[in-house]
C-alpha cells in the first residue's frame, strides 16, 4: 500500500521590511501519516499553516526542514519522477483551477496523456468519460462543455476527476467546499468519501470547519500558529476537546445539540496556545 509520511515539517518565510529582514515560521515541526482508506483532517483558522502544508506535500513549495516521504506497496520510497502520479491536489477555488478556454474533456485528457495513462485519442476519450462517471457527472452532457457552463459543484467534481486522472493514491483536498453553496457541499464531500472507499485512497482534508471534519474524517489534527496542538480520532477530538483553541473551534461549529449552550473560554488561554503542549487522544 502507498503511505505518505510527513515528519518534523518546518516552513519559514522571509519577511522584508523594517531595519532588517525577519523570518516567519508558518509551519512548526508538523508530523502525521496518510494511509490508504483513511482521511486525516487538518483543521485551523486562516493563517494557521494548513495550505502551506498542502502545497509542500503537492511539491508546490519546498520545506525549510523536515521531510515528506512516499512509500509504495513494496515499502520502498517512490521515485521522484513518479511522485505526482500518486499525489494530487484538489484546490479550494473551482472557478480558478479550471482553464475557461478548454473543454472538460481537455482538462481530463491532458493529465491522462502526460502521465502515460492513455495512448490513443479513443483511449483518452473513453478514460475521460469514465472519470466523469466516477464523480457522478453525466459524461455525454458534460464532456464537451467549458467550465463557465457548469455550476460550482460540477466544476469541483471535474477538479476531483482531474486529480484522479494520473492514478492518484493520495488526495490533498484544500478547503474543497468552502467556496460552494451550502446546499451542495455535502454532495461534493459525499463524492470524496465514496471515492476514498472505492479507490482505497489516502486523503488529507484541509478545513477550518470542525463540523465537516467530524463527519468526513477518521482523525483530526488541530493546527494553531503552525503547530499541531491536538490530534486524535475525530469523535474524541470533537466530543472532548482538551486544548483551549480546539474548544473555541468546537464552540463555533454549528451543532444542533449545543444550541443555546453558553461556552466560557478564556481568550488568554487561546493566545497562549502556541507555547502550550500538544494534546493527543488515544
Amino acid at each position: 500500500m502507498t503511505v505518505l509520511e510527513v515528519a518534523d515539517l518546518v516552513k519559514e518565510f522571509r519577511i522584508r521590511g523594517g531595519l532588517r529582514p525577519t523570518r516567519l515560521r508558518a509551519v512548526d515541526e508538523v508530523s502525521f501519516t496518510l494511509t490508504p482508506g483513511r482521511t486525516v483532517a487538518l483543521v485551523g483558522e486562516s493563517g494557521s499553516g494548513k495550505s502551506t502544508i498542502a502545497r509542500i506535500i503537492a511539491r508546490l513549495e519546498r520545506p525549510t526542514a523536515g521531510r515528506v516521504t512516499l512509500t509504495g506497496a513494496d515499502g520502498a520510497p517512490v521515485p521522484d519522477r513518479d511522485y505526482r502520479h500518486h499525489v494530487q491536489m484538489v484546490f479550494q477555488d473551482p472557478f480558478a483551477s479550471l482553464n475557461p478556454f478548454h473543454t472538460i474533456t481537455h482538462h481530463l485528457a491532458r493529465p491522462l496523456r502526460l502521465h502515460g495513462r492513455t495512448r490513443t485519442r479513443t483511449e483518452t476519450s473513453a478514460a475521460a468519460a469514465e472519470l466523469l462517471d466516477r464523480v457522478s457527472l453525466p459524461s455525454a452532457a458534460i464532456a464537451h462543455r467549458r467550465p463557465h457552463e457548469l455550476s460550482g459543484g460540477q466544476r469541483q467534481r471535474v477538479a476531483i476527476a482531474r486529480a484522479l486522472a494520473p492514478g492518484a493514491t493520495v488526495l490533498v483536498a484544500d478547503e474543497p467546499v468552502s467556496m460552494l453553496d451550502v446546499s451542495i457541499r455535502l454532495d461534493v464531500l459525499s463524492t470524496l468519501a465514496r471515492l476514498q472507499r472505492e479507490e482505497n485512497l489516502a486523503v488529507l482534508y484541509i478545513t477550518h470547519d470542525l463540523a465537516t471534519a467530524r463527519h468526513f474524517a477518521d482523525d483530526i489534527l488541530v493546527l494553531y500558529r503552525g503547530r499541531v496542538v491536538e490530534r486524535g480520532p475525530a469523535d474524541k477530538v470533537i466530543r472532548t476537546p482538551r486544548h483551549p483553541y480546539t474548544q473555541l473551534l468546537a464552540a463555533a461549529s454549528p451543532d444542533p445539540a449545543a444550541r443555546g449552550r453558553v461556552v466560557d473560554i478564556d481568550p488568554a488561554e487561546v493566545v497562549k496556545a502556541g507555547s502550550m503542549p500538544a494534546y493527543e487522544h488515544n
